[in-house]
């Protein structure tokens, strides 16, 4: 039997991108004899056949390799992934991603890690699941997320990513918290009707107190600022101001000088 092996190979930074050899290097369409699966490590092969757009018996050409590529880079589960033709056998050769083993952080004080973890989640990063390199930029942000929810604005996380037996590796998200944004002054422009003592103690945000430590209001907080301007309309909507409006928020969060 002649043997004629070919290759296509799609890179992992761009999934959908597939490259496919010149016409020089064209495979004629064969029907596929049988369909042989290389690489796996703990992919089941059933995950692997039930996502082939191929069977055996099917008609094989250049468009249904680029279509199988795709849909196996789809599984979120391979780094790469080719196509071998020998003879009438369809040779799948795939790269697992690595999976992650472990989850660690350092630095963090303001939050309990399993909060931490969940919001990993969120973005596709946990325990035991395949490992993306691109997850990583979501994951420091929605980190970084998280501590702004807490005024924490000057948080800095960087993350390492360590190889580990078995195809695994371990991530830790170092962190460097800062110091929380605390508000300095509140004020409250054009109003005439009310005194604006009375108006900033309508608000959760304050400028600080002997239970600020506890209570955390001088916290700057946008979902809190929000909030208070909601509390602010209602204020004078139910005094009968009903063209009362809140024109425009500024906010100037300064350097620590400390």
């Amino acid at each position: 039997m002649q043997f004629n092996q070919i290759q296509w190979r799609a890179s992992c930074a761009v999934a959908s991108l597939v490259f496919v050899a010149s016409s020089a290097w064209a495979v004629n369409p064969f029907t596929v004899r049988d369909i042989r699966i290389e690489g796996l490590q703990r992919v089941e092969p059933g995950t692997v056949f039930v996502s082939l757009p191929i069977r055996v018996g099917d008609v094989y050409d250049d468009d249904k390799g680029s279509t199988a590529i795709r849909a196996l880079f789809g599984l979120g589960l391979f780094k790469d992934v080719r196509i071998e033709i020998n003879g009438d056998v369809m040779v799948i050769v795939v790269e697992e991603r690595p999976n992650i083993a472990d989850i660690d952080f350092v630095g963090t004080k303001e939050f309990d890690k399993d909060i931490l973890k969940k919001a990993l989640r969120d973005v596709g990063l946990a325990d035991g699941r395949p490992f993306d390199k691109a997850q990583l930029d979501r994951a420091e942000q929605e980190l970084k997320r998280q501590y702004i929810n807490r005024s924490l604005y000057a948080a800095e996380v960087v993350s390492t990513v360590t190889p580990i037996e078995r195809n695994r590796v371990n991530l830790t998200f170092t962190v460097v918290e800062g110091s929380p944004a605390k508000i300095s002054e509140i004020r409250v422009v054009g109003n005439q009707a009310f005194d604006e003592s009375t108006l900033r103690g309508l608000f959760d945000l304050d400028t600080g107190g002997w239970l600020s430590w506890y209570t955390k209001s001088d916290r700057y907080s946008r979902a809190k600022l929000n909030a208070d301007i909601e509390t602010l309309k209602a204020y004078y909507l139910s005094r009968g101001y009903l063209e009362f409006r809140v024109d425009s928020t500024q906010v100037a969060i300064l350097p620590n000088k400390t």
